[in-house]
Order: structure tokens, then C-alpha cells, then sequence
């Protein structure tokens, strides 16, 4: 299914009165609203391939119908997401999940939706049909080498996949790690994930980047290899410059400050991505912004610091939602958790910078906490709608999605029964 401007112009038509009295009187409260819309305007993040359908637990998987049932499909789902929010012109892709069986036609596929490849993604946390070594114990820090070689062999194909669609990332993310105290020694096992990641770093393009995952717990229990930022940091350190570490909110003990991390990597130029998503007891998947919105506003406060005062070089980040639940139409939380990104992001460039710097070198606590609360309770909405207006995009993306009753007409092509590779 694709959604023509025709259609999105004459959604917005009956809107339009009323957001641009909001736009009117939101201007005159802030002095540089322009510098916002044009920000957001311009700001883009990756889907996940996974994300596109129904998402499981260990208990049970419930489908919505009109899920996309290979790569294309999905390419054109995200281009739905992306015609309705004007935030969406990328995919990052999970092998093997979405192996492209032709790596030209897909990419003209993508090109004519207006779609980019963001990072490709590994997989060694399962064992795949016709794989000859288990990573039941491990991949990257088995203690058989062939189980080791493996998993490398495989995450080069990965990034070979990528070259050919014109992808220039890699994220890889361990589910590495012990259940039970003795099981593992720690150090060998560090040792050769180290050794392991630098055979894959070497099979990098130059003008790609490693982007390393930390989770504290699970699969495992007791211990992960690559358990916390510290870690991935360290390893990122000592395979080169292309290396970085990855921040996804979902993989911190409760009550981390996150935010603290994200200021401490761009200090030293090692910030490379995020996956976006919330959570309430650990690693939940809930759409982004639904739990925490504070604390997301938080982190983009660092992040608009960090990359207006960027003097250690730190790359712009790579962006990508990371949530996958099993209750809500697949497409509509990816629309939602765009939309919480951008609130976060809109209220962040709000805040007075400078009048925030004065108050912390006056060390004038409640002065500074008035001007992150007054940008944060500040209602974002009419600047997200302006942004995707001004791109042609839909004032109400939700609404929209709705009104033109996508989930109906992604069902009458593909059937109640179609189902989505991933988890």
C-alpha cells in the first residue's frame, strides 16, 4: 500500500485552521520556534526491519493481519510510516532474518519509496535451520574456536549484505554471557570477544562504523560479557577509530542514570547510536517515551548540548526505534515512539541554554530546575505538525493512519494470516 500527497493534503485540510492559530500563538512564547521546526524537520530515524509485525513474548504471539511477509513488504510499511510522519526515510536491517535475495532490486525498491539502509544487525543469539555450531554457550566468547569463527564468518556477511544495499553500519549486540557462578571466566571470556570483534573490525569498510551494544542482564543471569558502557567502551577504544558504543534505553538496571552515560561518551567522541524504546521493569520494548518521557527529555538535553559544544568530534548518532510489542498495531506504536522522539528532541532545543549554564555556575538549584520543567511542560505538538506540514506530511499521523484505514487495506492485500519474520 502507498499513501499519495492527494490523500495527505486532503486529511490536513480540515486541520489546518486550528493549527495554524496553535502555530500563531506558540510563536510569540518562543523566540526561536523556526530553529525548532527546521530541526525537526530534518530529523529522521531508522525503523527496524523486526519491528514491522507483531511482536511475541515467552508466552504467546498475537497477529494483527497484513503483516508484512518479506522485505519488500515491509520497505513499503515503512514507507507508509514515513509518508504520514515525514521522520522515517531509513530500515535497519536483522540477518537473517531479512537476508536481501537481491540486493539491486531491493535497493531500487527502497530508492523509489525514498528509503535508506541504516545499520545491518547480527544475529549469534540464536541458532539458525542448517547451523553447524551451537551458540547455546556463547558466540563471540564460546570456548571453542569454532563456534568463535562462526559467529565472525557470519557477522562479515552481514556487513558484505550491507555493502551491497549501500548500508555503513554495524550493530552487534551479544546475548553472550552465564547462569550460574563458575560457568565462565570472565576474563578469558572478555578476551576472546575482543579477539573475536577485532577479526570483524578488520573486515570493515573504511567509511563504516561498529556500533557496540551493552545489556546488564538477559538471556543470561549472572553475567554478561558486554555488560554495561563501560564495557562496550573499552572494547570500541581497543579496535579503532571506527568503533563506538550504542545506547539502547532498554539496557540498564532500574533508576540508571542515562542520561550521565550519554554526557560522558560524547566527552570523549564515543557516542555512536541509540535504539530508541521504554520500559518499566527491565528490558520492556514499550514504545518510546510511554514509562519516562522525563527522563527522554533528559537524555536529549544532553544530546543538544552535547552536539552544539562538539569538541571532541563525536559523530551525529545513528537513530533507530527498538520496541516491539505485542498489543498494539505494529505500525501505529512506531508512528507513536516517533512522535515521543521528537517531543523529547522539540522540548530540549526549547530550553535557554544559557540562562541553564548562568543558574549551574550560580550553583542556583531551583533556577535550574524552572528552566528544564518549563521547557518540558511546554505542549510541542503544533511544532512536531508544522514540521511534517511543511514535508508534506500528516498533521495527526495516527489520525491519519486511521482515517484512511491502512490496517483494513494492508489486510485486503495481504491477508488475516500473513505473518512477519523476527521475533
Amino acid at each position: 500500500m502507498q499513501i499519495d500527497k492527494k490523500q495527505i493534503a486532503t486529511f490536513n485540510k480540515n486541520l489546518l485552521v486550528e493549527h495554524k492559530e496553535n502555530l500563531t500563538s506558540l510563536s510569540k512564547k518562543h523566540k526561536n520556534i523556526e530553529q525548532v521546526i527546521d530541526t525537526i524537520s530534518n530529523y529522521n530515524i531508522a525503523i527496524p526491519s523486526w519491528a514491522l509485525g507483531a511482536g511475541g513474548t515467552r508466552f504467546g504471539k498475537f497477529g494483527f493481519g497484513g503483516e508484512p511477509s518479506n522485505l519488500e513488504q515491509k520497505l513499503e510499511d515503512i514507507g507508509v510510516i514515513n509518508t504520514l510522519t515525514k521522520s522515517a526515510n531509513a530500515v535497519s536491517l536483522h540477518i537473517p532474518w531479512d537476508i536481501p535475495k537481491d540486493a539491486e532490486a531491493i535497493k531500487a525498491k527502497a530508492k523509489s519509496l525514498g528509503i535508506q539502509f541504516d545499520a545491518m544487525n547480527s544475529n549469534t543469539f540464536q541458532d539458525q535451520e542448517g547451523q553447524e555450531h551451537s551458540y547455546k554457550f556463547g558466540s563471540l566468547c564460546h570456548t571453542d574456536k569454532k563456534v568463535r569463527d562462526q559467529a565472525v564468518a557470519h557477522n562479515k556477511q552481514v556487513i558484505d549484505y550491507g555493502v551491497a544495499l549501500g548500508s555503513k553500519s554495524l550493530t552487534i549486540w551479544l546475548a553472550d554471557g552465564s547462569n550460574f557462578p563458575g560457568q565462565l571466566n570472565f576474563r578469558r571470556a572478555f578476551e576472546n570477544t575482543l579477539s573475536s570483534l577485532k577479526e570483524i573490525y578488520a573486515h570493515l569498510p573504511s567509511d563504516w562504523k561498529l556500533f557496540i551494544e551493552y545489556k546488564p542482564y538477559e538471556p543470561n543471569f549472572y553475567s554478561m560479557v558486554i555488560q554495561d558502557w563501560g564495557t562496550s567502551h573499552m572494547l570500541a577504544k581497543d579496535l579503532g577509530e571506527q568503533a563506538y558504543t550504542l545506547v539502547d534505553l532498554g539496557h540498564h538496571l532500574p533508576n540508571t542514570n542515562i542520561e550521565h552515560i550519554v554526557a560522558t561518551l560524547m566527552t570523549r567522541g564515543m557516542l555512536g547510536g541509540f535504539h530508541f524504546n521504554d520500559s518499566k521493569y527491565g528490558d520492556d520494548d514499550l514504545s518510546v517515551g510511554v514509562i519516562k518521557p522525563y527522563q527522554l527529555f533528559l537524555i536529549f538535553n544532553e544530546l543538544v548540548f552535547g552536539m552544539e559544544n562538539n569538541s571532541s568530534n563525536n559523530p551525529i548518532p545513528a537513530w533507530m526505534i527498538d520496541a516491539s510489542h505485542n498489543l498494539k498495531d505494529p505500525l501505529e506504536d512506531l508512528i507513536q515512539s516517533i512522535e515521543a522522539i521528537e517531543t523529547a528532541y522539540a522540548k530540549a532545543l526549547l530550553i535557554d541554554q544559557e540562562a541553564l549554564e548562568s543558574a549551574q555556575l550560580n550553583n542556583d538549584v531551583v533556577e535550574a530546575q524552572r528552566i528544564l520543567q518549563d521547557a518540558f511542560n511546554t505542549d510541542v505538538k503544533t511544532i512536531l505538525a508544522e514540521a511534517r506540514l511543511r514535508n508534506d506530511g500528516a498533521i495527526d499521523p495516527i489520525l491519519a493512519f486511521r482515517n484512511l484505514e491502512v490496517r483494513n487495506e494492508l489486510i485486503k492485500e495481504r491477508g488475516l494470516k500473513s505473518t512477519a519474520t523476527g521475533l
